[in-house]
């Protein structure tokens, strides 16, 4: 067991002295995208927090440290008039052991077909959309030290084109003794490069159109290029900045490096009164050249219907320059 910690967090170390920065040049940008109103409340700094079913995102490893049952549905309001919505659901197995299971779609909405040939469309429409599905095993390897990983499938679908790959996110989280202090590191998007193939990458193709008597209906299919996932590496700690019977503080950064653009460092913190009520802020993208995301914020709070029982409701606001606000939604239960 050693030897295999001793391996992963070589892996962990290692991953961002081998990675290269090609912005713009990943394939489903949307695995990008933020989940869950209270790790983007607190401005992403949230691989060491963790500690709801939107770890699934954040660090697969961390969902067996939950101690319950838990399902999130969560909705933003993405950009320019496009939906973001993620579902998510953790099982305590009982054991020291969670599984989980999540569903990500970014819906570009429908827009009529044009043409060179009709410009103001007709009757017909196209849409896009994306989708990722993932299932999860997380265990508890002692009382502090969690892994966990997950497998996924993941499709890009613009009108009658589309791509699909397979991937694998790792997670690791360890609390400490010390005010709360917990470490958290996970790997994301660990997969196959995508190509957009389909029926209208056919055509009709004439080697030699020159020349007579050949045949100038060979069906040929144009090639697209294939582009790597973007992966996703990151390194978080959060510790209690003050904790008392009814009020507590958590604070927490996270160093993310993403193989598609630079190094960034995202900060936050939570206020919580008994674990109900929770205001939240943060700082994303810090140290990004020509950044667009800025600060965060966010709040919260919790209902117990019974002793076993919680509904919560959160809520995210981010700003994001040019683009306006962004704003996110979530009903969590805890069975």
């Amino acid at each position: 067991m050693k030897k295999l910690l001793s391996v992963i967090l070589l892996l962990f170390i290692a991953l961002p002295a081998f990675s290269q920065s090609k912005v713009g040049t990943s394939a489903a940008p949307f695995l990008g995208i933020a989940v869950g109103p209270r790790g983007i409340g607190l401005g992403g700094a949230y691989v060491a927090v963790a500690n709801d079913v939107s770890a699934l995102y954040y660090n697969p490893g961390a969902i067996s440290q939950l101690g319950y049952s838990q399902v999130l549905v969560s909705h933003t309001a993405w950009l320019v008039d496009t939906k973001f919505d993620w579902v998510g659901v953790a099982v305590n197995l009982g054991d020291g052991g969670a599984i989980g299971l999540n569903v990500t779609q970014l819906n570009y909405g429908e827009e009529m077909l044009t043409t060179e040939f009709n410009q103001n469309g007709g009757e017909e429409t196209w849409t896009a959309s994306d989708l990722a599905v993932g299932i999860t095993y997380a265990r508890n390897l002692t009382d502090k030290f969690a892994i966990g990983a997950t497998a996924k499938y993941i499709q890009m679908k613009i009108w009658n084109e589309s791509a699909s790959s397979m991937a694998l996110d790792v997670g690791l989280k360890y609390k400490t003794d010390f005010n709360g202090l917990t470490i958290g590191m996970s790997i994301s998007n660990f997969g196959a490069d995508m190509r957009l193939d389909g029926k209208d990458l056919y055509n009709n193709f004439d080697s030699r159109p020159t020349e007579s008597g050949n045949n100038a209906t060979i069906v040929a299919q144009y090639k697209t290029e294939e582009r790597p996932l973007p992966l996703f590496f990151r390194a978080g700690v959060s510790i209690d900045a003050f904790k008392t019977d009814d009020m507590r503080l958590i604070v927490a950064a996270d160093a993310l490096r993403p193989s598609d653009s630079a190094e960034m460092l995202n900060v936050g913190g939570e206020l919580s009164w008994r674990d109900a009520i929770f205001l939240r802020g943060g700082m994303k993208s810090l140290f990004l050249p020509e950044k667009e995301e800025t600060f965060t914020a966010g709040a919260g709070a919790k209902y117990e219907i019974t002793g076993a029982n919680v509904i919560s409701f959160d809520f995210a606001y981010q700003e994001f320059g040019k683009f306006g606000g962004i704003q996110t939604f979530a009903v969590g239960i805890t069975f």
